[in-house]
């Protein structure tokens, strides 16, 4: 990391450290970075434990496939193998997960889950923009109050693996799938499962 962990930690911040090592059986390590300015941990948590409750108006998986989808994007290797073992927790099909980076190119996605992933990287890559067509057919599936959570959890994903890509949070080896897209050509990636 470009940034070094501290020795010691406020209080107002051990209960989040505690629940990561109780979750995680380790501190993560954006948490050591996050962990320097208190406040900032709390709202971070705070931000994505509100994105990813169990309420949310999009499925576990869907929230799941936005982060990795976001996170090799941004090709933060922290946050692939975080939210690669979520994602592996949370969908039945490792096929689905190895095509994720390769997703126009495999039947394995749904039309709501297409239109989610593109709308997905319309917002994260340079150079490309949401059009009124985009937010159209996601109104096919989300209401608009679904939508902008939708985008909140996208904005807060790249958000954290901006953070984590700029100060060199490694992987904390969580997931062994091969979810990189370095890992798997488009050639290579699963395009149907065998259920």
């Amino acid at each position: 990391m470009r940034i070094s962990a501290k020795e010691n930690y406020s209080l107002f911040i051990k209960p989040l450290l505690w629940l990561q090592k109780r979750h995680y059986g380790k501190v993560l390590n954006p948490a050591k970075l996050w962990g320097r300015r208190p406040t900032l941990f709390w709202l971070v948590a705070g931000f994505f434990g509100y994105l990813d409750r169990r309420t949310s108006p999009l499925s576990p998986i869907l929230r799941s496939l936005i982060c990795v989808r976001v996170s090799q994007l941004n090709d933060c290797e922290f946050c692939v193998d975080a939210n690669g073992m979520k994602l592996a927790e949370r969908c039945d099909s490792v096929e689905k997960i190895k095509a994720l980076a390769h997703w126009q190119h495999s039947d394995l996605f749904d039309q709501q889950e297409r239109a989610v992933l593109g709308y997905v990287e319309a917002m994260t890559i340079t150079g490309q923009r949401v059009t009124d067509e985009m937010l159209a057919t996601l109104k096919q599936w989300f209401d608009e109050d679904a939508i902008v959570d939708l985008t909140a959890l996208v904005a807060f994903q790249n958000l954290s693996a901006k953070f984590n890509t700029a100060l060199d949070v490694p992987k904390q080896d969580f997931c062994s799938l091969p979810i990189q897209p370095s890992d798997i050509q488009p050639s290579d990636a699963p395009t149907h499962t065998d259920k």
